[in-house]
C-alpha cells in the first residue's frame, strides 16, 4: 500500500482495481470523494487525491508501529511481529517424518541444519508433511531438479512467512520457491516475499493451466476477493494464472495438487 501512495504522490499510474482492493473500507467505500483517477493504458490508471485529510489520515494510518504494544494501541497488535518466530522444517538430516525447528528472531536464527542452496515454502500443513510430492510437483513446475539434497523445505502458512526478520533470514538462500493456494492471499503472500527478495523468489505454478481447471473449486467468499486476485496475477504477470481465474470463476486450493 505504501507503494501505492508514494506513486500516486509521484504522478506515475498504478493498478487502481487492486489499490482498491487494498484500501480499508472506510476508504474503499467513499473512494470516488477521495481520488480521481485517468486511465493511460491496460490496468494502468493515473491517480490524484481530491481529499488531502483523507489521504493523510491514509498514509499516517500506515505508518508501521514500533512494538506490538503500540499496534495494539492502534488497534491491532498483529500489525506488529511478536518478535520471534517458529519454523517447521524438512531437510536433509531428517529421518523420519517429524520436521525440524527453526527459531528466528531480530537478532538471528537458532538453527540445528546447514541450509542447502534452495528452499521450498509450502502454505498447507497437509501439503507440507507430504513434502516429497510437493517436491516433485515443484521441480516440474519449475523445471528445477529439487530434493532434500539441494532444497529445504519449510511451512509458511498463516502469513508468518512475511515476517521481517524472517524475510531477512530467507534472503540466504539462492532461490525461494513458494508453493501457495493459487487465489488472493497466496499471491499476496508471493508478492510480499517478491518485494524482499526480488527474483531469487519464484511462484510455483504449471506452465500450461488447461490440464487443471478442473481443479479449481473454491468459490472465492467475495467478489471484491476475486477481482483482487486476478488483479494480483496480472501485477506479478501471472497472466495464464489469472485468465485461469476467469474461465473458472474460481480459486485453486493446493491441496488439488495431492488430488489422484
Amino acid at each position: 500500500m505504501n507503494d501505492y501512495l508514494e506513486k500516486i504522490r509521484q504522478g506515475m499510474p498504478i493498478n487502481y482495481t487492486a489499490f482498491l482492493n487494498a484500501l480499508p473500507e472506510p476508504i474503499r467505500r467513499r473512494h470516488r470523494d477521495v481520488f480521481r483517477t485517468r486511465k493511460v493504458s491496460a490496468n494502468r490508471w493515473l491517480v490524484t487525491v481530491a481529499d488531502d485529510a483523507a489521504f493523510a489520515e491514509l498514509a499516517a494510518d500506515l505508518i508501521a508501529p514500533v512494538s506490538r504494544i503500540q499496534a495494539a494501541h492502534q488497534g491491532n497488535s498483529h500489525r506488529h511481529g511478536t518478535g520471534v518466530s517458529f519454523l517447521l522444517v524438512y531437510h536433509q538430516a531428517i529421518r523420519s517424518s517429524r520436521p525440524d525447528t527453526l527459531v528466528i528472531t531480530d537478532e538471528g536464527a537458532d538453527i540445528g541444519f546447514r541450509p542447502r542452496p534452495d528452499v521450498l515454502i509450502i502454505e498447507n500443513e497437509r501439503n507440507f508433511y507430504s513434502y516429497r510430492p510437493m517436491l516433485s510437483f515443484a521441480s516440474e513446475a519449475t523445471g528445477v531438479p529439487l530434493t532434500l539434497a539441494s532444497c529445504d523445505v519449510i511451512l509458511g502458512g498463516g502469513n508468518r512467512i512475511t515476517q521481517s526478520s524472517v524475510l531477512n533470514w530467507l534472503a540466504g538462500y539462492q532461490r525461494v520457491f513458494c508453493a501457495f493456494d493459487y487465489d488472493a492471499g497466496g499471491l499476496q503472500m508471493f508478492a510480499t516475499i517478491a518485494g524482499t527478495l526480488g527474483d531469487r523468489a519464484q511462484f510455483v505454478q504449471p506452465a500450461d493451466w488447461q490440464p487443471w481447471l478442473s481443479q479449481f473449486r473454491m468459490a472465492p467468499k467475495t467478489t471484491e476477493r476475486f477481482t483482487k486476485a486476478v488483479a494480483l496475477a496480472e501485477d506479478l504477470g501471472f497472466v495464464a494464472l489469472a485468465q485461469a481465474f476467469r474461465a473458472t470463476g474460481k480459486f485453486m486450493e493446493q491441496e488439488m495438487i495431492l488430488d489422484d
